[in-house]
Formats: C-alpha cells, sequence, structure tokens
C-alpha cells in the first residue's frame, strides 16, 4: 500500500466533536489529520442551536459530563482566537402545563443534589426574568450555568486551533475504507489516496454506522431530524436559553417506533445577530434534511403559546439537521468492537454542542493515555 500521508491519529467528521478531538490532539502534540468529505460544520453541527445546556442532562454521568463540559467551554471563550460568541446568561425550562410541575421539581431535585446550580421560580418570578412570557406559564426553572454559543463558530475555532497547533484539516476528502491488518488499524483510504495511521477516530455523527461498518462494527445510531426556525432581527427580546417542560419529554422518548410524530418541544435563543431560533421537532425520518409544513406548524403554534408577541415578527428561513439518537441518550465514546486503534466518538444526539469539549478531552486523554478518564 502506498500512503500519501502520514500520522498517528486520523479523526473521520468535520463538527462540534471531530474538531474538538482534533483541537485537543494537537493540543497534547499528537500527529493528527482530520478528514471531512464535505466542508466543516457541513452537517449536524451547522443545522442546530447553540445550547450549552445543563438542566436537560440526566443527573448522573450525563449531568458530571456536561458540568466538565461547561467549565471548560468558559475557558475556551478566551483561549480559542475566534469568537465563538460564547454568552453565560443562564437558562430556563418553562412550565405551561400544572401537570408537569412535580416531574420538573423532582428533576430539580436530583440535579441539586449533582452540582447543578438550580431553582424553582413561580410564574412571576419566571415573567419578571423573561417578560414576553404568557401569563399562562405556570413557572419555571433557572441555572445561572446554562450558556450559548454560537455552533459553527466553535467548529471553526476548534479548526482553526487545531491547525495553529500543528493540525491538518482535509476537507472535501471522502473515506471510502479503513485499512486493518490482524485486527489493528493501519490507515484509511480516501478519496485523495490513502493515509498511514495508528488510531481512527469515528466522529462522523449520523453517518457514524456508515464508517463503522468499514471496521467490521456494528453501532446502533440512527439520525434524528430537528427542524428549526429563524426570525428577522430583533431588538434584545430574549435574555436567556429556554426549553419547556415538553422538551424534556420529547427528548427522553427513546423509541423510533413514534417515527409519525415530530416530537415538538420548545427551544429558543436569541442570537448575539439578533435573530431568533425557535425550535424543534424530534422526528425519526431517516436522513431526510428537509422542512416540512406541518414541522413548521407546529413549531410556530407551540412556541407562540409560550411567547405570543412571537405571533408579530417573521420568520425569514428554516433549516433542519439529523441529530445522531442512541437508544440511552448517551454518546458512544471510546474502542468499540475488536479492532484495536478504532475509536467512536458519536451519538450525542442534541447534546454535541454542549459536550464537545469534555468529548475531545475524553478521547485524547484515550490516545495518549490509553484510558478514559472518568
Amino acid at each position: 500500500m502506498k500512503y500519501y500521508k502520514k500520522t498517528h491519529a486520523v479523526v473521520i467528521g468535520g463538527g462540534v466533536i471531530g474538531t474538538s478531538i482534533t483541537y485537543h490532539l494537537a493540543q497534547r502534540g499528537i500527529d493528527t489529520i482530520l478528514v471531512e468529505k464535505n466542508d466543516i460544520a457541513s452537517g449536524t453541527s451547522g443545522a442546530c442551536d447553540g445550547f450549552v445546556f445543563l438542566q436537560s442532562k440526566k443527573p448522573g454521568y450525563h449531568l458530571n459530563m456536561a458540568l466538565k463540559s461547561t467549565r471548560m467551554m468558559e475557558m475556551l471563550s478566551s483561549e480559542l482566537t475566534l469568537d465563538i460568541e460564547y454568552r453565560k446568561n443562564g437558562g430556563m425550562i418553562i412550565v405551561k402545563s400544572p401537570e408537569d410541575m412535580p416531574d420538573i421539581e423532582r428533576l430539580v431535585k436530583r440535579q441539586q443534589k449533582h452540582g447543578l446550580d438550580v431553582q424553582w421560580l413561580n410564574s412571576q418570578e419566571a415573567r419578571k426574568l423573561e417578560p414576553h412570557l404568557s401569563p399562562q406559564v405556570v413557572g419555571a426553572t433557572y441555572s445561572s450555568m446554562d450558556a450559548q454559543v454560537n455552533s459553527m463558530m466553535l467548529c471553526f475555532a476548534f479548526a482553526k486551533g487545531a491547525e495553529e497547533m500543528g493540525g491538518e484539516i482535509l476537507t472535501h476528502t471522502e473515506v471510502t475504507d479503513i485499512i486493518i491488518e490482524k485486527n489493528k488499524i493501519q490507515g484509511i483510504i480516501t478519496s485523495e489516496g490513502a493515509i498511514k495511521s495508528d488510531i481512527v477516530v469515528n466522529a462522523a455523527g449520523v453517518y457514524a454506522p456508515v464508517v463503522a461498518n468499514m471496521a467490521g462494527v456494528k453501532l446502533p445510531i440512527i439520525p434524528r431530524r430537528g427542524q428549526i426556525l429563524v426570525t428577522e432581527y430583533m431588538p434584545p427580546m430574549f435574555s436567556r436559553v429556554m426549553i419547556c417542560s415538553k422538551y424534556i419529554v420529547s427528548k427522553f422518548k427513546r423509541s423510533p417506533l413514534y417515527k409519525d410524530e415530530t416530537g415538538v418541544g420548545l427551544a429558543i435563543e436569541q442570537t448575539k445577530a439578533g435573530t431568533i431560533l425557535i425550535g424543534s421537532t424530534r422526528e425519526f425520518a431517516g436522513y431526510n434534511k428537509n422542512n416540512t409544513p406541518g414541522g413548521i406548524q407546529s413549531i410556530l403554534k407551540h412556541a407562540c403559546e409560550f411567547f405570543p408577541t412571537l405571533k408579530e415578527i417573521s420568520i425569514i428561513r428554516t433549516f433542519a439537521g439529523l441529530r445522531p439518537y442512541t437508544s440511552d441518550g448517551m454518546p458512544i465514546l471510546g474502542e468499540i468492537g475488536p479492532v484495536k486503534g478504532f475509536i467512536t466518538a458519536s451519538g450525542h444526539e442534541g447534546d454535541g454542542i454542549a459536550l464537545s469539549p469534555v468529548t475531545g478531552f475524553m478521547i485524547a486523554e484515550l490516545i495518549e493515555k490509553g484510558k478514559l478518564p472518568k
């Protein structure tokens, strides 16, 4: 086999997970090449919101990962040379149905026990923080630890930072096969030629199962579509990132058997540029990334129940992205299958932005020291 490049590690996938891993490997002086078949942030990471949201994480390992990741994100906002538009303004889970209150109150207590700074607000307290909330809202949670970033700029910043420290980024380069000898990684074959490598990291998001098949590994990851609406520029209306209690329910409705349902739950933020992102659906629609009239209408109707003033604001565009879903809601990290040197880092679904710093750190630690950190 003739190789046109040689490196210690290859990362497949130019989304926020792949670029974070490449950044953290380059930071440790480990020779790394990232390979992306299209452009950086051209997939899921370029078709999502910028939530760095802790309150939607399950208490335990999931929340612990998120707590570590958000501390890292705060440091990265000053460490990276591109502006990722990081803003730590806090976040809320809004409750409109009284029957949801007991479940959310229990969630708050569990999260408090696991180190999250979160509290319960009554209707008046919630509307004092966010005056555009409907009077029908019965209450909300609030955490000062939630934040937001520009998801695309985060990808670009990771990629640029990796290059500045010696990492290499290959875009418009498709991986067509993985080279394995005696159950050990030898490299990859791409549309531009073969690359010699000791390690291959599969960070291909919803396409991670396709990459895994090249190594004889089956990954239980399927795409879950999320549709999002974008408004015209508005003066500051919302001070923080917000989701509704139904978002929590739709997030953890974990069966693809619900493929005929849109799974709408409110997720709303105002960007630094002044536009408002309103989402989102959770649909099992294969690899179909198209918006649908039903999805758009459901999002609008649901959002206006919480924020009636949205009825007076114009929607300028819509988009949809595919999220890598796993049945337990947890990402798949580490060596999967019998092939030594084949590492998986995918399955984050809607948590990729928030968990990207800690995922990059964990995979870099695994490659350098041979085991995932606890």
